[in-house]
């Protein structure tokens, strides 16, 4: 039996769990979630009522995406992921999903928060873009010539604030993050992470995804394979 995977195709917590199971060939059965329709097997597994939240085959669950590609790596002895300066990794982490998550709703969101200048939100971003940008000039990725856990968990958020205003954010001078979320966005494993499944219902087919795939089709452009 393979784990069941709820997920929500533009999460970013959920792209970034995707992303990690394709990376280390963890086959899983995808079940796409309507956020105003959660299941209630996916209910019945978290109460949270967040995405992602991976089943697995003893009932054991883990509803955290950071969590979730922790146990992928753990599945293989492969090293499709760069796992070096772990601290590091995971400082960024922790920074990406606090404080300029933070900021990035606030930008996304921005109607939704009166006492928020949409300009001081984003300069708050750029603050992160440009730690991003450091660590950029000196690597292909953030850690080293290979991908890193860091960079699974932070490229859908640094995604998700260059789509809330496209122009604003290719104008923000940091050209290695921009060359860097090009990579990962032309990437066929980021086009098989986001193919489009309908929400879930009982009785559905089920839909396998993660096994076919693997580190290899990280860097080859979709253009590449056709």
């Amino acid at each position: 039996m393979h784990p069941t995977l709820y997920s929500f195709r533009r999460c970013p917590f959920a792209i970034r769990a995707r992303v990690a199971l394709l990376l280390t060939r963890q086959p899983v059965h995808l079940r796409e979630v309507a956020l105003k329709a959660k299941p209630a097997p996916m209910l019945a597994a978290s109460a949270k009522g967040t995405v992602p939240v991976l089943v697995l085959p003893d009932g054991g669950v883990i509803d955290e995406s950071r969590a979730i590609i922790d146990w992928a790596l753990a599945q293989t002895e492969e090293a499709p992921l760069h796992t070096g300066d772990w601290d590091l990794q995971q400082r960024l982490l922790d920074d990406n999903d606090g404080d300029f998550k933070l900021w990035l709703d606030r930008v996304k969101y921005n109607v939704r928060f009166d006492d928020v200048d949409l300009d001081d939100a984003r300069a708050h971003t750029v603050a992160f873009l440009q730690r991003l940008q450091i660590q950029l000039d000196r690597h292909e990725f953030l850690l080293g010539d290979r991908p890193g856990v860091a960079d699974v968990g932070i490229f859908p958020f640094v995604r998700q604030l260059a789509f809330t205003d496209r122009a604003w954010f290719d104008a923000v001078d940091v050209p290695a993050v921009h060359r860097w979320l090009h990579r990962w966005l032309a990437s066929r494993v980021f086009a098989d992470a986001m193919v489009k499944h309908r929400p879930w219902q009982d009785g559905d087919d089920v839909v396998e995804f993660g096994s076919d795939k693997g580190a290899g089709v990280l860097l080859r452009p979709k253009a590449e394979e056709a």
